[in-house]
C-alpha cells in the first residue's frame, strides 16, 4: 500500500468518527419512532395482550416493561410484510371479537375477559389466527427475558460470569 493511498483512508476515517457524534445527537425518540407499524389504538391492545400473557404479580408484567414496543419494532424491523400484515390483522380480529362477546374494546376488557380471548383464539381452527397468537407469545418471552428489568434483577446476568482469584493460598483438603 502507498504511503498517500494510507494517509487519504486514515483522514476519511478520522473525519467519519470527529463528525458522528454530531450526527447521532440529533436523534430522539421522536425521530427515531417515525415508521410505526400500529396506530396508538392497536398499540394501547397489543400492549394488553403482552400484558396478559406474562401479568403483573411480585415481578413487573411485559405490559409494564414496555414488551409492547418491543414486539411492535421486531416485527416492523426483522419480518416480512406477511407477518406485518398478520399482526396488524390479528390485533384488529382480537379487538372486533371482543366487542362482540363484551360490548367493549380487548384493552378496556378485564384480566379474565381478555385471558377467555386469547385461550379461545388458541383452541381455534382458525391457523392464521393461531400463527398470529404463537408469534406475539414467542415475541413477547423474547422481549420480556431481554428486558433491563429480568436480565438485572431475575437472572442475576454477569457480562463476564466467575471470577479469577490469582492470590490465593492451596490447601490440602
Amino acid at each position: 500500500m502507498e504511503r498517500r493511498v494510507a494517509l487519504k483512508s486514515m483522514a476519511l476515517a478520522m473525519g467519519a468518527m470527529a463528525g458522528l457524534p454530531a450526527w447521532a445527537s440529533g436523534w430522539s425518540k421522536g425521530t427515531l419512532e417515525k415508521g410505526t407499524l400500529l396506530t396508538a389504538d392497536q398499540s394501547k391492545i397489543l400492549t394488553g395482550m403482552v400484558e396478559t400473557i406474562i401479568p403483573k404479580t411480585d415481578t413487573p408484567g411485559a405490559g409494564e416493561l414496555g414488551v409492547g414496543g418491543f414486539v411492535q419494532k421486531m416485527v416492523t424491523d426483522c419480518y416480512d410484510s406477511k407477518a406485518q400484515a398478520s399482526l396488524k390483522s390479528g390485533i384488529s380480529n382480537l379487538d372486533e371479537q371482543s366487542i362482540q362477546r363484551f360490548g367493549k374494546s380487548f384493552a378496556d376488557a378485564g384480566k379474565d375477559q381478555r385471558m377467555q380471548l386469547l385461550q379461545d383464539m388458541d383452541k381455534g381452527s382458525d391457523a392464521g389466527q393461531k400463527a398470529f397468537l404463537g408469534m406475539v407469545k414467542n415475541l413477547t418471552i423474547q422481549g420480556y427475558m431481554s428486558s433491563e428489568y429480568v436480565m438485572t434483577n431475575l437472572t442475576h446476568y454477569e457480562m463476564i460470569p466467575a471470577r479469577y482469584h490469582g492470590c490465593v493460598p492451596v490447601t490440602k483438603g
